[in-house]
Order: C-alpha cells, then sequence, then structure tokens
C-alpha cells in the first residue's frame, strides 16, 4: 500500500471513529436536484451548495459528461425519485485541452498498441466551447426517451477562480 492510500485509511478511521449518520435513508433526504459534476478536484458541490450528506445525489465524471452519466441519471430517477438535474461545468475544464485524436495517441504512446486497440472507436467526449457543451448536454438528457418529461433539467458553469455559478440553460 502507498504512503498516500495509507494516509487515506489512517484519515478513514479518524471519520469513522465520529460517524452518526449511517441511518440516512437511500433516497436523498431533501427533494434536491442532482447534481453531475466534472471530476475536477477544485470542485466541491456539497460546500459550493451547500448539500449535506444524505441530501442529493452527485454524479461526477470527467467534464460532468451527460453521456457518460446516462445509467446513473436512469437510476437516481426511476429507483429513488430524483425529479431535477443540475448540470454543472466548469471553467478551466481539462476536457478544453486536447481532442479524441490525442487522447487515442497518448493511449497508444504510453500502453502500447494492444491498449489503443481495446479502446478504438471510444469518443473521450472533449469539447471546445464551455457554454455551448451545457447546452449540447442539456438538450441531448430532454431529448433522452430514458429521461422523464417531468424531470427538471438546467445547465450551469463554476467558475474554478471565483466559486461562483452562473445559469447557461
Amino acid at each position: 500500500m502507498s504512503s498516500v492510500v495509507q494516509n487515506l485509511v489512517d484519515s478513514n478511521k479518524e471519520y469513522a471513529a465520529n460517524f452518526t449518520q449511517g441511518s440516512l435513508a437511500l433516497p436523498p433526504a431533501k427533494n434536491m436536484p442532482l447534481v453531475l459534476t466534472c471530476m475536477d478536484a477544485r470542485i466541491d458541490p456539497a460546500a459550493a451548495f451547500g448539500i449535506s450528506l444524505g441530501d442529493a445525489h452527485v454524479i461526477r465524471n470527467a467534464g460532468g459528461n451527460a453521456r457518460d452519466a446516462l445509467r446513473s441519471l436512469i437510476i437516481s430517477q426511476q429507483l429513488l425519485g430524483t425529479q431535477e438535474v443540475l448540470l454543472l461545468k466548469h471553467t478551466g475544464c481539462g476536457m478544453l485541452t486536447f481532442g479524441n485524436e490525442e487522447a487515442h495517441s497518448l493511449v497508444k504512446q504510453n500502453l502500447g498498441e494492444s491498449a489503443e486497440e481495446e479502446i478504438a472507436g471510444l469518443d473521450f467526449l472533449p469539447f471546445g466551447d464551455l457554454e455551448q457543451a451545457v447546452r449540447d448536454d442539456v438538450e441531448w438528457l430532454k431529448a433522452r426517451k430514458a429521461i422523464a418529461d417531468s424531470v427538471k433539467l438546467s445547465g450551469w458553469v463554476y467558475e474554478v477562480e471565483t466559486g461562483k455559478v452562473r445559469s447557461v440553460v
């Protein structure tokens, strides 16, 4: 085990020693929107939106991408009653910095031909325009038959420089 993982395990022991919220219900408690955002370590959606443990579902992936999150969105909506989705992309996102060809080339360079063959055709879902990517993802979700028409969808940009959010759609 690396020293970094050992630090995480030690921190968990401290956390668990004082943990008192083991009886929270499975569905989100406060009917808050599901937050779909990027995995970027500079974003803390719970702190940014005042979400307490048990209050809301948070899905994170590279770029806060709706296509990548569809399975989890359906489970949250159909099995656990989520009625609203807040899609949140952010300034300075790494997904703005490369294209699919570049990503495939890096995999081949770093991991070899067989690794690249394994992911042949994979769309890494990069984007060149932040606000347009927000609009595109919200529109894509609206077009899904597996997302109920009654589910409210909104798209936002989080500014990593200020901690503020702004509505896009």
